[in-house]
């Protein structure tokens, strides 16, 4: 038996979803961008497909941009705010993504000045550190903070450190990767000018995304090339793909609460069981449920060897789990996200992500947890 426990890092494609995606494949031919009857077709799958997610979202069609996944609509947020709009000034946490994390040390090279906020111990940005920031310096700046974290899944409230931001006309971005799908977003309702998005985390395909732009906000683009994008992202539009990404946000939506029981119910059946066996167990992050994502536990195994091992003899056991982010997989250092949070490094080495889907069941969950009673050996 083999059970796959690390959702966060990508979940499975929806069969429904590569359904919708085959004739896009197979039947239709063609470039969106050209005039004729074939590229009308995909032109129209397109914008179809935007108008579904910019509704899911509560957004306005001209405001979505699709993009090559989470990370390069980070880096278009980013680098191109800074480059096109003249900021200076980026203030963020040390425990965002890296996709954020190295857009943010670039723009840092290039001369913009980066504040790092502290982080109190479950994950939570410091409200009062970052309205000093942007009461400190009079340039315009640019706040970058995730919404869920993909490591820990403490979910920040988007509102309050918008209206920060706003008090001091700050342009404020959130990577959204790890929740977009598990929450439902009013976009128009947000204090947020940049959010991202990657299909692969809600049962998409992989190699698509797409990164909101608040209207109003004018930024050059990241690729030159053609005028795709309404000349924001250069390059012949994944129209299957495109097509998936909006199928399966859609289906995430419109179930939203069917999915948060179940997810929600094997997330507490996992961490219950843990504690009842290991009564010594460390939770990171925040996990209750308003203020986490329900794919996301981060568990700490005090004296249990090192994470490689634990994570080697999960696989053995039929388990894929992982120790954080994939991007740094076998990383010699370690996750920089419980770094961030000052768990010792002890306990950090020794911490696995299990994140779940929706397909994973209560039996698989049973079953994982025996795995690592054996082989812990804890009498139960």
């Amino acid at each position: 038996m083999r059970i796959y426990l690390d959702n966060a890092a990508s979940t499975p494609l929806d069969p429904e979803v590569l359904e919708r995606m085959i004739p896009y494949f197979t039947e239709f031919s063609g470039n969106p961008s050209s005039v004729h009857h074939h590229g009308r077709q995909l032109r129209s799958a397109i914008e179809k497909a935007r108008k579904t997610i910019a509704t899911l979202v509560g957004a306005a069609p001209g405001e979505i941009f699709f993009t090559s996944g989470g990370t390069e609509a980070d880096n278009m947020a980013i680098r191109c705010t800074v480059e096109g709009l003249g900021i200076r000034h980026i203030i963020t946490t040390a425990i965002e993504h890296h996709a954020v994390l190295h857009s943010v040390e670039q723009m840092e090279k290039t001369g913009a000045k980066v504040t790092w906020l502290p982080v109190d111990a479950k994950g939570n940005p410091d409200q009062e550190a970052l309205r000093e920031a942007l009461a400190s310096d009079t340039r315009q700046a640019l706040v970058c903070l995730m919404h869920a974290n993909n490591e820990i899944g403490t979910l920040i409230d988007l509102h309050k450190y918008g209206r920060i931001c706003e008090e001091f006309g700050a342009i404020f971005m959130s990577d959204t990767v790890q929740s977009m799908g598990n929450v439902q977003y009013n976009l128009a309702e947000t204090p947020v000018h940049f959010v991202t998005a990657s299909a692969h985390k809600f049962y998409g395909p992989k190699g698509i995304g797409f990164l909101y732009i608040r209207s109003g906000v004018k930024v050059p683009p990241l690729l030159q090339g053609g005028g795709q994008e309404r000349n924001m992202r250069a390059g012949t539009e994944n129209v299957p793909a495109i097509v998936g990404m909006a199928f399966a946000l859609e289906k995430c939506i419109n179930n939203l609460e069917a999915k948060r029981t179940h997810l929600l119910g094997l997330k507490k059946q996992m961490a219950e069981g843990l504690k009842a066996s290991f009564p010594e167990i460390v939770f990171h992050g925040e996990t209750g449920e308003d203020n986490s994502i329900p794919t996301v536990l981060n568990a700490g195994f005090p004296g249990a060897g090192t994470e490689s091992m634990l994570l080697f003899n999960l696989d053995i056991n039929g388990i894929s789990a992982s120790g954080g982010s994939a991007c740094t997989s076998g990383s010699v250092k370690g996750s920089h996200v419980l770094e961030g949070l000052g768990v010792a490094p002890g306990l950090a080495a020794n911490s696995i992500r299990f994140s779940f889907g929706m397909q994973n069941t209560p039996e698989e969950i049973e079953y994982a947890l025996e795995r690592l009673r054996e082989m812990f050996r804890v009498k139960v």
